[in-house]
């Protein structure tokens, strides 16, 4: 066998390339170009400009014999992934060399001596390509895990941002409590050193009066005399009590009112991380909002009761924008039945979650888009609400008395859903001007009054035939209707919130998902003596109870009777205070470790009414952490405002 000449001075000139691919060729003379070998396979990982480095094996001894005459050429094909067919090109042989531990195998070099120019610049930027494929790769995964890395240190520090306020909100709420217990007993004992010295008074002048009477008897005179001086001493020391109590109480309500200052930017701070745990959790695609952050068999599900709270929400914070890519999602794409919404959404997709209708739902849709359009001024969406409107009245009217039944379909009544038609309907007279609104209005209050109000013994029945205590129905009574409504229809809305109070108003221990376990005052979904479970805080109903408060409030100024809006008015800021010891973090990445509120204070719990809490300690909802801003803003959902 002839020495293979073996010459790597042009090996500098290829790229090497990550992957392999095939090659056909066949050998021809260079003088007679009469062709020396059949089609034969190799494989190339280099190639360059000017050729490439082809792989040969299993040849016959002829072909090896061939590749050694100096005056061979290679007629190739080289099949490539960017290119639908084979690259042509006629080469010759630069250098070659026997592949070790291999029996007629090659590796050759061949210099390109007849290419198209434009499949030549295709195999150089493919091997450019590939030449840059792996650090590529190796730079974008670096970039990923940085990010990565970036993106998890900032939710770790937006976590603990958000545990650190929600502890310091938490110890000045301790220290708020503590300087009301303070000025209580301060006032308390300054009232009783007040009546004592009243007394003393009051004995004071009837000894004078004794005096007068007795001047003639000396020996009396001296007694009345000696009783009077003691009686002065101890006003004298009593007032002296009284104005020390009157430096302490000036020092603690100077402590109370720095200690509120503090609470109300911590309660601030921490109502911005709710807020803000809405927005990030607004899918970009469908516009809808996931309605519980962490129960496995509710994810990605959409409500719409839980839509129309978050659309309501970015509304007060004029966030108009983020409203319409929810009231969009209706307007455009949700799917209906027979004109009317599913209850529920996947928010992902928007594609139905449940195919049930009722007609609450579909009215706190509605109440967003009146909401929207008494707020922004824009009337896109009246058009829906009105569709909406007309789809209710044509259930309303299969009613001889005028009542609403819970959905098509369906024989019971709900107050909740006449209440909240009440609403929707009173504000789209408002906002149209149309009887037709007004007369559908009346016809519902007219429903409620005769068949789920009662004086005597349930002020509120939870529907027709249902005397089921429901805290909602006894909040939206007042927010719905109204305190003055209320009061002309014979019902007396004090009444109604004593009510609530005395049945639903509950303490209970809530376990923080870092297993810390606080106390919290609240309101519970119904009457929790009935329900074997125990007490437990809905922050939603109790948010909702914390709006009525403050409308009875604004009620009491109005009939100028101070005194009882500042008790209204110390109720809802208790129980808005109670609430901020139930902010927990968002428990997914999505939430960016933004603050927000569970559902309640108890996970798979009985509600009372046919359905339980979510499961998980640490499940954000969005009912609960929308109702919070609703309170603290003093916002009602079910009455339009300036």
């Amino acid at each position: 066998m002839k020495r293979i000449k073996t010459d790597y001075s042009d090996k500098r000139h290829y790229i090497r390339l990550d992957t392999v691919f095939p090659v056909q060729f066949r050998l021809l003379s260079a003088d007679t170009k009469k062709f020396l070998s059949p089609w034969m396979l190799g494989f190339t990982s280099d190639v360059g400009k000017g050729g490439i480095c082809l792989s040969i094996y299993h040849l016959n001894r002829d072909s090896v014999e061939c590749f050694l005459h100096e005056k061979v050429l290679v007629s190739v094909e080289i099949t490539m992934p960017v290119t639908r067919g084979p690259v042509c090109a006629l080469a010759s042989v630069a250098w070659l060399k026997e592949l070790p531990g291999q029996n007629n195998a090659l590796q050759v070099g061949l210099r390109f001596v007849e290419i198209d120019a434009g499949q030549g610049a295709l195999i150089m930027r493919f091997a450019r390509s590939k030449q840059l494929f792996v650090p590529a790769m190796i730079s974008l995964v670096m970039l990923l895990a940085v990010s990565l890395m970036i993106g998890t240190y900032r939710n770790i520090q937006l976590r603990t941002g958000t545990m650190t306020l929600s502890m310091q909100l938490k110890k000045t709420i301790q220290e708020s409590d503590a300087a009301k217990r303070r000025m209580r007993e301060i006032f308390r004992e300054r009232e009783g050193l007040k009546a004592q010295i009243e007394a003393l008074q009051v004995r004071l002048t009837g000894l004078d009066d004794e005096m007068v009477v007795s001047q003639e008897q000396a020996h009396k005179n001296k007694e009345l005399n000696s009783s009077v001086t003691r009686l002065i001493q101890e006003k004298t020391d009593l007032e002296q009590q009284l104005a020390a109590l009157q430096t302490k109480e000036a020092s603690v309500s100077a402590e109370f009112q720095r200690v509120d200052k503090k609470q109300a930017a911590l309660e601030k701070s921490s109502l911005d991380k709710m807020y803000q745990w809405l927005k990030v959790h607004q899918n970009p695609r469908t516009g809808l909002v996931m309605s519980f952050e962490g129960d496995k068999n509710l994810d990605g599900w959409a409500f719409i009761y839980d839509q129309s709270l978050a659309a309501q929400a970015y509304i007060i914070n004029s966030d108009f924008d983020r409203a319409r890519t929810i009231l969009d999602f209706f307007d455009k794409k949700a799917k209906r039945l027979d004109g009317r919404f599913v209850n529920a959404y996947y928010a992902n997709d928007g594609s139905p979650a449940e195919y049930t209708v009722h007609v609450g739902p579909n009215v706190w849709l509605g109440l967003a888009l009146v909401q929207y359009t008494h707020k922004s001024k824009d009337l896109e969406y009246l058009p829906l609400a009105e569709d909406i409107a007309q789809s209710i009245i044509f259930l309303q009217n299969q009613d001889p008395e005028g009542g609403l039944r819970g959905g098509p379909g369906v024989t019971w009544y709900s107050t909740e859903h006449n209440l909240d038609a009440y609403a929707f309907f009173n504000m789209l007279y408002q906002v149209t001007s149309k009887m037709e609104y007004a007369v559908a209005r009346d016809k519902v209050l007219a429903w409620l009054v005769a068949h789920t109000y009662d004086s005597v013994e349930v002020p509120v029945k939870r529907g027709k035939g249902d005397a089921t205590i429901a805290t909602d129905t006894y909040a939206w009574s007042i927010a719905a209707i109204g305190p003055e409504k209320l009061a002309a229809l014979g019902m007396d809305p004090e009444h109604i919130i004593q009510f609530a109070e005395d049945h639903c108003a509950v303490e209970t221990t809530f376990v923080r998902p870092d297993g810390e376990t606080v106390k919290v005052k609240g309101f519970d979904f119904a009457a929790q003596r009935n329900i074997a479970r125990g007490g437990i805080v809905s922050p939603e109903w109790t948010s909702q109870m914390i709006v009525s408060y403050k409308l009875m409030a604004d009620y009491f100024y109005k009939k100028g009777d101070s005194k009882k809006a500042q008790s209204y008015e110390e109720k809802s800021d208790e129980y808005l205070s109670q609430l901020a010891n139930m902010i927990i973090c968002s428990p997914s990445p999505s939430g960016q470790g933004e603050g927000c509120l569970p559902y309640a204070s108890q996970e798979a719990a009985d509600t009372g009414h046919g359905w339980q809490t979510p499961r998980g300690a640490s499940t954000g909802s969005v009912a609960g952490t929308a109702y919070m801003l609703f309170a603290y803003y003093a916002y009602n959902p079910l009455a339009l405002s300036d």
